[in-house]
C-alpha cells in the first residue's frame, strides 16, 4: 500500500475487512435489490444507481459465513474492481461500515503460516493493524474474479421493472 495507506474498514461475520479508499465509489444505506434469476447464493441481484445496473455481492456469502439478519447497520460498499483491463462497479454488502482512517503502517504483512495451513488466502493483499486490531485488507480484483459475479457486472441493460414482476 501506500506511504499513507487510507482505508474503508467494514465489519462481516465480526472480522474486520478494510479495502483502500480510492476503490470505494460511495456507501450506501441499504436498498431494495432485484433478484436475478439462476444466480449463485452470494449473488443478491442488481440495485439501481443513478440509472446504472449494479450487483450487489453478500460477503458473508462469498466468504462462506452464515447468513445474517440485516440491522440499521448495515451497507452496500460500492466498490471498483478491475477486470480484463476494464473497471466494473460492484456493491458489497457488509454487516456494518467503520470508518475511513489510515493503518497503523503503511506495509501490509503477508501470512507467514498460510503455506503451512494449506490457504492461499488469495483475496487478502496482506494483514495491518488499525487502532491495534487485526484487518484483512481485500484484494478487491482477486476476490471478485470469479465468472458469476463478472458476467452479472457485464450483462446489458436489466429492466428492474421486470425484476419486481
Amino acid at each position: 500500500m501506500t506511504e499513507n495507506a487510507t482505508v474503508v474498514t467494514f465489519v462481516a461475520d465480526e472480522a474486520l475487512y478494510a479495502v483502500p479508499v480510492e476503490r470505494v465509489q460511495e456507501i450506501l444505506d441499504l436498498r431494495p435489490i432485484a433478484p436475478l434469476p439462476s444466480t449463485p447464493s452470494h449473488l443478491l441481484g442488481v440495485i439501481d444507481l443513478r440509472g446504472a445496473n449494479v450487483p450487489v455481492v453478500d460477503l458473508r456469502r462469498l466468504l462462506g459465513r452464515p447468513d445474517t439478519e440485516d440491522t440499521a447497520q448495515s451497507r452496500i460498499l460500492v466498490v471498483q474492481v478491475g477486470h480484463e483491463g476494464a473497471q466494473i462497479v460492484l456493491g458489497i454488502k457488509t454487516d456494518r461500515v467503520i470508518e475511513v482512517t489510515a493503518l497503523d503502517e503503511p506495509e501490509l504483512k503477508p501470512l507467514a503460516e498460510a503455506e503451512l495451513l494449506r490457504w492461499t488466502g488469495s483475496a487478502v493483499a496482506g494483514i495491518a493493524r488499525c487502532r491495534g486490531a487485526v484487518v484483512s485488507v481485500l484484494d478487491l480484483d482477486r476476490l471478485f474474479a470469479r465468472p458469476d459475479i463478472m458476467a452479472a457486472a457485464e450483462a446489458g441493460p436489466f429492466d428492474l421493472a421486470d425484476a419486481a414482476a
